[in-house]
This record gives structure tokens, C-alpha cells and sequence, in this order.
């Protein structure tokens, strides 16, 4: 890495953003981290950037040679706005870009599927990371989290389909990797944690780490669509209730070596991960 360059850190506020900053500025690296409200990070040099307003995007990219790509919350068509962000990256400058995606969504899929297809002619060192549900999912305000304080209760359409849930710190951990090693991977890489657990054994960790009676309520998609759509548009509604429906099939049921063989160290349990964070 150059020096006198910067990684770009989009979204560095937010659950991955804040960590990969934070691991980079413990390795010494230069960071400008971006956020629609310039948020301070110690350490880094804030900068404003907003997805849907192209004149904040020159800025955030002066002095940077490689980029941290969180899309935009909630879009069904991330690549409306990401793609020409990324040639204007490309034209500033930047040469490696390390997106954010699913393990629900490869390559020319929906939605950031078609960032992810895009990235490998845009720039000569890439990375997407394909997360498995965040365990974070069940801390602060998300709606998981919501209905845990308020119910007792997680509400999922998945039956008992199995997910890797991976905890943030480890794709944090990752992205760093992506971000600052010699070669970027120049693949896209499938991150989970070391097992997998059903939303039924989730609120059973739940319940036995904290003590609180937490249950798995079993949806139907139909539910679960409705109760999306109660919140956010219909066609975004759609697509969770679908991923959901996914991992009742087994789409989900799956581990990965990613975090051992890029970090060098295991991934987290869920176990660990309650007890640091919910508990």
C-alpha cells in the first residue's frame, strides 16, 4: 500500500464499516471514513459521502487508491448508483475495491449480484465478500433484536433451514485482509461462522447465555412478507421474505474455511457472540 494513500471506508459508521476502520488504523494505514453525516472516527479523516449525491463523491475519493464498498441500506437496485461511483473511483485513482454482499446473492444475481458482476472488469484487484446472516442481526435495533426485547420472540420464515451465522468482527477481520495484503483475493469469498445453527437453537443459546425465555416463532412467507411490507416497499419486502424461504430449503446450511485460511485464526461461535454482545 502506498503511504501517502488512503482507503476509502463507505459506510464507516455503520456495523462492518466501523470495524474495518478500526482495523486498518490499528495496522497503521492511512483511513478517510465516509458517511452521509461526516461521522468522527478516531483516528481517520471523516468525510461526507451520500450514495445519491454525486457531488459528494470527489471528494471522499481524493488521495485514495482502494475502497471498502458497503451498498447503499435498503436499495433494490444498488447498481444504479454504485456502478457509476466505481468508474468514477476508477478514473480518481482507485485500484482495489473490496465489496460487501451475501452468501444469498452470487454474481449477476439480484439486487448488489450485479456490483459483484461488474467489479472484476472495473478494477485489477477486487474482492467481494458473501457474508452468512451477521450475528449482529440479534443486538441494537434491528428488527430481530426489536422483537427479542419486546416478545421474546424472533420471527423468521426459515423453519428449520440452518444458517453459518457469522459474526462482524471476523468479516471485518477479513476486509482488512482483502484491503491491505500484497494480492488482493480477486475472488469473491463465502464467509460464515464455524457452524451452523437454526433460529430454533439460536433462541435456545439466547435464552440459556442471558437467562431470558427467547423463542423461534415459525411464519409462514405470506407472514412474513406481510410484515415486512408493513415497513419498507413491497419488492424489498419480497426479496427478505425470500431469502428466508431460501434458508428453509438449505441454502443457508453451509460452513466456511474463509476466516481461518485469510486470518489465521478460527471464527467466533455464536456462544462467544452472545456472551460478549447480548448478555
Amino acid at each position: 500500500m502506498n503511504a501517502t494513500s488512503a482507503t476509502l471506508v463507505i459506510g464507516a459508521s455503520g456495523t462492518t464499516g466501523r470495524r474495518v476502520a478500526a482495523g486498518l488504523i490499528a495496522e497503521r494505514h492511512r483511513v478517510k471514513a465516509a458517511g452521509r453525516s461526516a461521522t468522527p472516527v478516531d483516528g481517520a479523516q471523516a468525510v461526507r459521502f451520500d450514495w445519491n449525491e454525486p457531488a459528494t463523491w470527489a471528494e471522499a475519493l481524493d488521495g485514495v487508491d482502494r475502497v471498502y464498498l458497503v451498498p447503499p441500506i435498503g436499495s433494490s437496485d444498488p447498481a444504479t448508483v454504485m456502478l457509476p461511483f466505481l468508474r468514477q473511483a476508477r478514473a480518481a485513482g482507485v485500484h482495489r475495491a473490496v465489496l460487501l454482499s451475501s452468501s444469498a446473492i452470487p454474481a449477476g444475481g439480484p439486487a448488489v449480484g450485479q456490483v459483484h458482476q461488474a467489479l472484476p472488469g472495473l478494477f485489477e484487484q477486487w474482492a467481494v465478500l458473501r457474508p452468512s446472516w451477521f450475528m449482529q442481526n440479534f443486538t441494537g435495533s434491528t428488527p430481530h433484536a426489536r422483537s427479542i426485547r419486546e416478545d421474546g420472540a424472533i420471527l423468521t420464515a426459515s423453519g428449520d433451514g440452518r444458517v453459518g451465522f457469522v459474526d462482524a468482527e471476523d468479516i471485518a477481520a477479513v476486509a482488512v485482509h482483502a484491503l491491505t495484503d500484497e494480492q488482493a483475493p480477486n475472488t469473491d469469498l463465502v464467509l460464515t461462522g464455524p457452524q451452523t445453527l437454526s433460529y430454533d437453537d439460536v433462541a435456545a443459546t439466547i435464552t440459556e447465555v442471558t437467562g431470558r425465555p427467547v423463542v423461534h416463532r415459525h411464519l409462514t412467507f405470506e407472514q412474513l412478507c406481510d410484515r415486512w411490507a408493513a415497513e419498507i416497499p413491497l419488492e424489498f419486502a419480497t426479496m427478505l421474505a425470500g431469502m428466508d424461504r431460501a434458508i428453509a430449503e438449505g441454502a443457508e446450511d453451509r460452513t466456511s474455511d474463509t476466516v481461518q485460511r485469510l486470518t489465521g485464526r478460527p471464527p467466533g461461535t455464536f456462544r462467544d457472540f452472545v456472551e460478549r454482545e447480548v448478555a
